[in-house]
C-alpha cells in the first residue's frame, strides 16, 4: 500500500520537477551564453545583471542538469521501488537539492543587490527559488517513504523475491509446538 501511495504522489512531482529543471537549464544556458557574449553594453542590455550574476547561472546551470539526472534515477526508482534503487535516487535527489539551494541562496543575493534585470533572468530567478522548495519536497517524501516502510511489520521496503529471504521478505520465527513431542506424528 504504501508503495501505491508513495508513487501515486511523489510521480507527478517527480514529473513537474523534471520539467521545470529542463526549463531551467534552457533559460540559464541561454542567459550565461550572452553574459559570456556580452562584455559589451549593448549584448548586455538584454539580461542585464549584477555582481552575482555569473556565480548565479553557473550554479544554475549545474542544479539544472544535476536535477535531470537525479530525475532520471527518480523515475527508474519509482518504477521498480527497490532497496537498491533507493540509494541512488535519494543521494542523486539530495545532491541536486543542496546545489538547487546554493542556487537559490544566490538567487536572493541577486534579487537583493538590485539592479536592472531582464525577464529570461528573472525567469531563471523564479524557477530556482520554486525548485528549491519542490526538490525539498520531493527528499523529504522519497525519505518518509523509506522510513514508512521499513518500520511497518507486515512488509519491507523492497519488493524482493518471496521466500527468499531478499528483498522485503521478512523471516519469522516458527511457533513453538502446542504439547507432546516435539517431531513426533499421530
Amino acid at each position: 500500500m504504501d508503495r501505491i501511495v508513495a508513487t501515486n504522489v511523489a510521480g507527478p512531482l517527480l514529473l513537474l520537477n523534471f520539467l521545470m529543471y529542463f526549463i531551467l537549464l534552457v533559460f540559464a544556458s541561454w542567459c550565461m551564453n550572452r553574459y559570456i557574449d556580452g562584455r559589451t553594453a549593448e549584448a548586455r542590455t538584454s539580461i542585464g545583471g549584477n555582481g552575482a550574476t555569473r556565480h548565479f547561472l553557473t550554479f544554475s546551470v549545474l542544479a539544472a542538469v544535476l536535477g535531470i539526472v537525479s530525475k532520471l534515477v527518480g523515475g527508474n526508482h519509482l518504477r521498480t521501488w527497490r532497496n537498491d534503487n533507493f540509494a541512488t535516487s535519494s543521494t542523486t535527489s539530495t545532491g541536486a537539492w543542496a546545489v538547487t539551494a546554493l542556487a537559490f541562496g544566490l538567487a536572493c543575493k541577486e534579487i537583493n543587490v538590485g539592479g536592472w534585470r531582464g525577464w529570461r533572468l528573472r525567469v531563471v530567478e523564479a524557477l530556482v527559488i520554486i525548485l528549491a522548495f519542490t526538490q525539498f519536497i520531493y527528499v523529504l517524501l522519497l525519505h518518509s517513504a523509506f522510513y514508512r516502510s521499513v518500520h511497518d511489520d507486515d512488509i519491507g521496503y523492497g519488493g524482493g523475491v518471496p521466500g527468499t529471504g531478499f528483498g522485503g521478505d521478512i523471516p519469522q520465527a516458527q511457533p513453538a509446538p502446542k504439547g507432546g513431542v516435539p517431531g513426533a506424528m499421530v
